[in-house]
């Protein structure tokens, strides 16, 4: 059947190496960041994903100059405020909440009147934590009930703010951030833990910024009005892509995987912490640095024996992207395994906690959702023999992936549906996936 896959036969035994794609929050946040560099940016394998292309495509239709080399993006940026469009445009974001989010910030100063809009997913996710913030600064952006599509003008007149993110949303505070760099003055920011690859590009570029690190939020302080120059970026690979992999290596038999250049930065790790808390064997080889972010090839091997997990909410905003995965991995452990305060999950692309319920009760794991927490009930010896029909999961692509990862270590024959939802985020899954030895048509 067209856009789907059909799986019938669990993963055989494997021992490999993989490189997976550049990061994509790092390759949409380098694209927004370099279109305000005086001068050319270049930047190595940043991820070919749907999202990416979206982010050129919106810049490129505010005038921005962009070409791909055989290795390497470029992106000629003209400044703070630099873009040059026509009136009346619309910008579409796609399946993108980062690029819808974080571009609007960029836009705070725009002369003319900007449309954005994004696929059906999009639609219907919550945009007033953005637009609040955003017209504190002076916008008047409209919108529906807080949701796509958006209506604004820019302001020259703009003021900067004292902002609170309470929900460890990376994606609300970096369209701050974006925005207080058009700003006079000092925008002061106390957010909630969350990714900080904005944080880390801005430090690298020495924009004037301070962050003063507590145990619950972070407090940023940002000078506007700070001009730089171009610069060079190498994107690390993505652990949220990795993710999936290290989980497969972990379900299946006598299997062993290096992933090679993984970005590794304490904000995204979740997954890492709960799964060698869960008794997985997952270890760090090669650390180091690179343009401030920590980057470093993960060894994982499989094993027996993984222990439920009463998992602590601290872990939430790091493995947020992770945690269908997570659920699945959670399904073959031995005991009762709790995640609490997860209402944010059903911010993302799908209502994935909703998801998650169903998916795992399909494939006959106990499990109890209530209140935006969810209760799972391991079973070691989980194993399936049944016909599985994925389809109608908001096309996905983390539902897709996590379904494949399912079919490949608990058998059974499936049929998943929305295929081209990867593209997304990981347009090579299905070929890295092969290159295991995976049987998929």
């Amino acid at each position: 059947m067209k856009n789907s896959v059909l799986i019938n036969h669990q993963l055989k035994p494997f021992n490999k190496k993989i490189l997976v794609g550049g990061d994509k929050s790092i390759s949409i946040r380098w694209a927004l960041t370099a279109s305000q560099a005086i001068g050319v940016s270049k930047a190595y394998n940043l991820l070919e994903s749907n999202d990416v292309k979206s982010t050129l495509n919106s810049l490129k239709k505010l005038g921005i100059k962009i070409f791909k080399k055989k290795k390497y993006y470029l992106i000629h940026g003209n400044g703070l405020n630099g873009f040059n469009y026509k009136k009346n445009i619309t910008l579409d974001a796609g399946n993108s909440g980062t690029l819808a989010r974080l571009i609007l910030g960029l836009l705070v100063k725009s002369k003319k009147k900007i449309s954005l809009i994004g696929d059906k997913s999009l639609t219907r996710r919550d945009f007033s934590r953005v637009i609040d913030p955003l017209n504190s600064f002076g916008l008047n952006i409209k919108s529906k009930n807080g949701k796509l599509p958006l209506e604004f003008v820019g302001n020259d007149y703009l003021t900067p703010i004292n902002y609170i993110e309470k929900i460890g949303s990376a994606q609300c505070k970096s369209c701050v951030m974006y925005a207080a760099l058009n700003t006079p003055g000092l925008t002061r920011i106390k957010a909630k833990k969350s990714r900080d690859h904005t944080e880390i590009l801005f430090k690298h570029l020495k924009i004037p910024i301070k962050i003063k690190k507590t145990k619950n939020f972070d407090l940023i302080e940002i000078r506007g009005l700070h001009s730089y120059s171009g610069f060079e970026y190498r994107i690390p690979s993505d652990i949220s892509s990795s993710s999936f992999f290290i989980v497969l290596t972990l379900l299946s038999k006598n299997s062993k995987l290096i992933i090679k250049n993984v970005n590794i930065n304490d904000t995204r790790t979740g997954i890492i912490k709960i799964l060698k808390k869960m008794n997985a064997k997952i270890k760090y080889k090669n650390i180091r640095k690179e343009m401030g972010e920590k980057i470093s090839d993960i060894h994982i091997k499989s094993s027996k024996n993984y222990k439920s997990i009463n998992c602590p909410t601290y872990y939430n905003s790091q493995a947020i992207d992770e945690f269908l995965i997570i659920f699945l991995f959670a399904a073959k452990a031995k005991g009762v395994s709790y995640f609490k305060n997860l209402g944010e999950l059903n911010q993302k692309e799908s209502p994935r906690l909703k998801i998650a319920y169903k998916f795992l009760k399909m494939i006959g794991v106990k499990i109890i959702e209530k209140k935006n927490t969810i209760k799972i009930f391991g079973n070691p010896n989980l194993k399936l023999s049944g016909k599985y029909v994925i389809e109608n999961f908001f096309k996905d692509h983390r539902v897709f992936m996590m379904s494949v990862i399912a079919a490949l270590t608990l058998g059974g024959r499936w049929i998943i549906k929305d295929k081209d939802s990867i593209n997304s985020s990981f347009p090579d899954f299905i070929s890295k996936i092969k290159s295991l030895g995976a049987k998929i048509s």
